[in-house]
């Protein structure tokens, strides 16, 4: 069997852990002195609190699903939830994705939006692929009207840059792709989404993603407050972390930007890929646990520049255990960046829903964003670590946006180039 190591336990590393476990010999590497990563909660005052957003499960990959149901019982041990999404604009709730809710706003702004896609649906059409950026493509397909209205000022804030330098392939398939029949179709017939892959999700019964996470460490080795400070090839051809173990395969999940610096005989043109991608951009977010008024929303989103949060998640409808310690609701109030709680608790006094803060985080690494020839890169870096057993996997370890599902087919992938 081989020796292989995992570096992080979040639900990349877990997942792929996981998968090799009864195959290999796994040993799991964590900084931190808990295991979750991102998807990571505890209880403050005994109010589940996701300290970086709030992660649900599900998937259009039969092979995940099946996979991930292999793990748990899904009817003793999740619950089953309709994605109730909306939007606050105007001082008003309207239905969210907002091109199929136009109904819901003034007459004078539809007049707007409809007009720029007439004009759009007459001109000639572009493959997403061929718009140089982002906010190119949201333009292009939204129009000016509506993109001024959310699609701009809405991912202006949720990913703290300028849109026009963000290329367009890294949200490849995390993109809406309206038509005017559709969009006209959605606000005539009026009928809820139904196509998005969260449009109804799983969660726990219990204590949220961390549910999960320990569920998939059970009958794993990990060794927490365990940073990787040096990686390096032996002569023999395995991989030793910190002059300590030596591994057949490492199947990286950590920050791939700082890899360099401890990957001590890297080949000359690994160390120029690894170079290269130090400058990568990422975004923090810094999250606020609130006790909150009823509602039947699941997350509201906010484009508005006069809120600076970009959305509440009501982690507390997902399960009523996330609301055990508490006679209201609960949710958590995301703002991208680092923010002082006096400058966010001053903030939700603006939002709707009575908010009263029990908790905060801050996460300086949530958000990734590609440059244009990142994916390249990360090609050309997996290409050339094959060969010493060196894998790359997950959000940080392959710069992708991805979910928990996307992290599990990821982990699929990896599992099968090193098993054979």
């Amino acid at each position: 069997m081989k020796n292989i190591a995992v570096i992080g336990s979040g639900i990349s590393g877990l997942s792929a852990a996981k998968m090799l476990n009864d195959k290999a010999i796994v040993t799991v590497y964590e900084r931190e002195n808990a295991i979750g990563g991102l998807v990571k909660c505890d209880r403050p005052q005994d109010i589940l609190f996701h300290r970086v957003g709030g992660h649900v499960f599900n998937s259009k990959n039969k092979e995940v699903l099946d996979w991930f149901w292999g793990q748990f019982d899904k009817d003793k041990e999740f619950i089953k939830a309709t994605r109730n999404a909306r939007i606050l604009i105007h001082d008003k709730i309207v239905g969210y994705p907002i091109e199929n809710f136009l109904y819901q706003l003034p007459a004078e702004i539809v007049d707007k939006i409809i007009g720029d896609m007439l004009a759009i649906q007459g001109g000639v059409h572009k493959k997403p692929e061929e718009y140089p950026h982002f906010e190119a493509f949201l333009k292009g397909n939204f129009g000016e009207a509506l993109y001024n209205l959310y699609f701009g000022p809405y991912n202006t804030k949720i990913w703290n840059l300028d849109l026009s330098t963000v290329p367009l392939e890294w949200l490849d398939g995390k993109l809406p792709m309206p038509n005017l029949k559709q969009m006209l179709m959605a606000n005539i017939v009026r009928e809820e989404e139904r196509e998005m892959v969260h449009a109804s999700f799983f969660y726990p019964k219990e204590e949220g993603s961390q549910f999960i996470v320990n569920r998939l460490a059970e009958g794993l080795s990990i060794k927490v407050n365990s940073p990787l400070t040096k990686l390096e090839k032996t002569a023999e051809g395995k991989l030793r972390i910190n002059n300590e173990a030596e591994y057949d395969a490492v199947v990286f999940t950590g920050d791939v930007r700082a890899l360099g610096s401890f990957y001590t005989n890297a080949s000359e043109a690994q160390k120029a890929v690894l170079k290269s991608l130090e400058n990568l951009r990422s975004n923090g977010t810094s999250n606020l646990l609130c006790e909150c008024d009823a509602t039947d929303v699941s997350w509201l989103y906010l484009p508005e520049a006069k809120f600076k949060a970009h959305r509440i998640i009501y982690t507390g409808n997902f399960a009523p255990s996330n609301n055990r310690g508490s006679q209201r609701t609960t949710c958590t109030v995301e703002f991208s960046g680092k923010h002082t709680v006096e400058e966010m608790v001053a903030e939700i006094a603006k939002l709707p829903g009575n908010l009263n803060m029990i908790d905060y985080n801050y996460e300086p690494n949530s958000y990734v964003v590609q440059d244009p020839d990142t994916r390249a890169n990360i090609s050309a870096l997996k290409s050339l670590s094959a060969a010493d057993g060196l894998y790359f996997l997950g959000r940080f370890g392959e710069w992708e946006y991805y979910n928990m599902d996307k992290a599990m087919e990821a982990a699929m992938e990896v599992t099968t180039q090193i098993l054979g």
